[in-house]
């Protein structure tokens, strides 16, 4: 059990930032990316015992998060009928520098667009964009690389024109 406690610790020290990112591409509000990155947590955890060592633990925690994200996805489309959101709002200082401003302007198009995929390409791209290789995302996804690879242009492309249309 500490064996287990110490190499929970350790992977998520090394990928917790990773595996927020993704919760928040499948969540709303951040509270919701904030709530659904406990549940990944809690869910890997108590998997910690079967995990094998047949991959990275990274690989297999991030196939773990991407999961628990789709489940909590497919639940919230069918519970946002019923209930009616109120956003909070929240001010902060995003700093007075041009380029900072233009680059939470790209930033935030990029989140928008993303957002927008169909959950198999936010998938790959979340992955992607954490930095993992080809072999990496196809080991998550069960994809071949090769059709990660035409995934990926496929996907670069449709987030490069969505960009383009909102900026």
């Amino acid at each position: 059990m500490e064996k287990q406690k110490t190499i929970f610790l350790s992977a998520l020290q090394e990928n917790q930032d990773k595996l927020y990112r993704i919760c928040s591409i499948y969540s709303v509000s951040s509270e919701d990316s904030k709530d659904l990155f406990q549940e990944v947590l809690v869910h890997i955890w108590k998997s910690m015992s079967s995990f094998k060592g047949n991959s990275s633990i990274a690989t297999w925690m991030f196939r773990i998060a991407l999961n628990v994200c789709l489940r909590f996805k497919s639940k919230y489309a069918k519970t946002q009928n019923r209930f009616i959101r109120l956003d909070s709002m929240t001010i902060s200082n995003l700093g007075s520098e041009e380029g900072n401003e233009k680059n939470n302007e790209k930033i935030i198009a990029l989140r928008k667009c993303v957002k927008k995929l169909n959950e198999g390409d936010k998938a790959i791209v979340a992955l992607y964009l954490e930095g993992l290789a080809y072999r990496e995302i196809s080991d998550i996804l069960g994809l071949s690389e090769n059709h990660i690879a035409v995934k990926i242009k496929r996907i670069k492309s449709k987030l490069f024109n969505c960009i383009n249309e909102i900026l």
